[in-house]
């Protein structure tokens, strides 16, 4: 891709109407370069320049430019932001943006040092997963049927999505050709366009015969879109707010409470496999994260289980 076209990629994602100009512009702009070479999501790469530039607005205000941005500066602008009202995790998100910025401004020759390195992320109040039980788990995916390509549809999906842990954009971007029934797994593009092959059960294999057999044909039609895996009721490649819209109605029917969504599933998959003997980086592989300090949250899951399951049944707790 030429620097011309990312450039006016980048420049079309933007939310926020640009205020950058001069030599905040130009960082920007080459971030934004790197960013979509390098695969990352486009909602991070929004989300990034909507970040950057409400810095890039506070910076000129004072007069500075990215070569003179020291990691005092970036102290007091993160101090701005929490006397603003901004919560520990919205200031950590902007650090990570400047992070960032500063970093391809130093591989690109621009600046020595990154100085939002030197910088301490705020700390954010640990929220763990909602988490299904597996008689939860159970009793959801077991509620899900009925003889329409759409009730079938459904039970593939999220039958998947509980046997390997899938984000929902993974979900969606599942092509035809992902799962491999005789190898008995599923191959998924996830973050940062890393591929990575993870086991399908029998349960999700069997939901999925059923759909590519019985319902897919019916959901396609005259469209015959042979590149996406799961449908709308139009022959359209599903979108994720379509994945967490019918995950709702069918935890409401089944009535296992609030809070049910994919990445709910997910963090019970992953839950799930540590309660069964799974080692951390089995899961981590899984789950498709790139570190394993990410995977170990499901180690404060399990501890907040088991802190809880002694507090009800222990007779000296």
């Amino acid at each position: 891709m030429s620097s011309q076209e990312s450039n006016a990629s980048a420049s079309s994602e933007r939310h926020a109407p640009r205020t950058a100009d001069g030599a905040w512009g130009a960082a920007i702009d080459l971030l934004a370069e790197d960013l979509l070479r390098r695969g990352r999501a486009p909602r991070t790469r929004r989300a990034y320049l909507t970040d950057l530039e409400q810095f890039a607005q506070w910076a000129q205000a004072q007069r500075l430019q990215p070569d003179s941005v020291t990691a005092k500066l970036v102290r007091r602008y993160v101090a701005h932001l929490t006397g603003s009202g901004a919560a520990p995790s919205t200031s950590a998100r902007k650090l990570a943006a400047l992070r960032a910025l500063f970093e391809s401004q130093r591989e690109h020759g621009r600046i020595a040092h990154n100085p939002a390195e030197l910088v301490s992320t705020p700390r954010r109040a640990q929220r763990l997963p909602r988490i299904f039980s597996v008689r939860e788990a159970g009793e959801l995916l077991d509620s899900i049927g009925g003889p329409g390509p759409l009730e079938v549809r459904d039970r593939a999906l999220f039958e998947l999505a509980y046997s390997c842990g899938l984000r929902a954009e993974e979900i969606v971007s599942l092509a035809l050709g992902s799962v491999d029934f005789d190898a008995e797994q599923v191959r998924v593009e996830g973050k940062g366009g890393k591929t990575r092959l993870v086991p399908v059960g029998e349960h999700a294999q069997a939901a999925l015969t059923r759909y590519l057999e019985r319902a897919r044909p019916a959901l396609a039609g005259v469209r015959r879109d042979d590149e996406h895996l799961f449908l709308s009721r139009n022959g359209r490649p599903l979108g994720t707010s379509d994945v967490r819209r019918r995950l709702r109605i069918w935890s409401a029917r089944a009535g296992v409470g609030g809070g049910a969504s994919p990445h709910a599933l997910r963090h019970s998959f992953a839950t799930h496999l540590l309660d069964g003997g799974a080692d951390l980086l089995s899961i981590q592989e899984m789950l498709g994260h790139a570190s394993v300090s990410s995977t170990q949250i499901y180690t404060r899951v399990e501890s907040v289980r088991l802190k809880g399951a002694y507090a009800r049944s222990h007779p000296r707790a």
